[in-house]
C-alpha cells in the first residue's frame, strides 16, 4: 500500500470516526432515564422504554465501532494496515473504503 492509499485511508476513517460521534451524540440524548409521568405525544411509558432500550444498544454498537476506528487510524502508518490479521492476504481496497476498520480479508471474514 502506498502513502497516497493510506492517505485515502485516514481521510476515510476521520470522516467516519466524525460521522459516529454525531451518532453517539445523538443517541445519548435518547438514552435519558424516562420520568414515570412521561408520555411523549401518542407513545406509552412502556414504548418509551423500550425505545430507550434499543437506543442504549445503538449506542453501545457506536462506540464500539468508534474504538474500532480510532484503533484503525493509529495503525494506518503500520507496515501491516490493510493486512488480513488471519490468512495475511491484503485486504481489498473497497473492503477498506466501505469498512475502514476492517482486520480480514472478505475470505476470512
Amino acid at each position: 500500500m502506498n502513502s497516497r492509499e493510506r492517505e485515502e485511508f485516514k481521510e476515510v476513517i476521520l470522516s467516519e470516526i466524525a460521522s459516529q460521534k454525531h451518532q453517539i451524540e445523538s443517541l445519548l440524548k435518547s438514552t435519558k432515564p424516562i420520568a414515570p409521568d412521561n408520555a411523549i405525544g401518542r407513545l406509552t411509558r412502556m414504548e418509551a422504554i423500550g425505545s430507550k432500550g434499543v437506543s442504549e444498544a445503538s449506542l453501545g454498537s457506536a462506540q464500539r465501532k468508534l474504538a474500532r476506528l480510532e484503533t484503525a487510524l493509529n495503525k494506518t502508518e503500520d507496515p501491516e494496515f490493510g493486512v488480513c490479521i488471519r490468512c495475511s492476504s491484503q485486504i481489498p481496497k473497497g473492503r477498506m473504503l466501505l469498512i475502514p476498520e476492517s482486520v480480514t480479508c472478505v475470505a476470512c471474514a
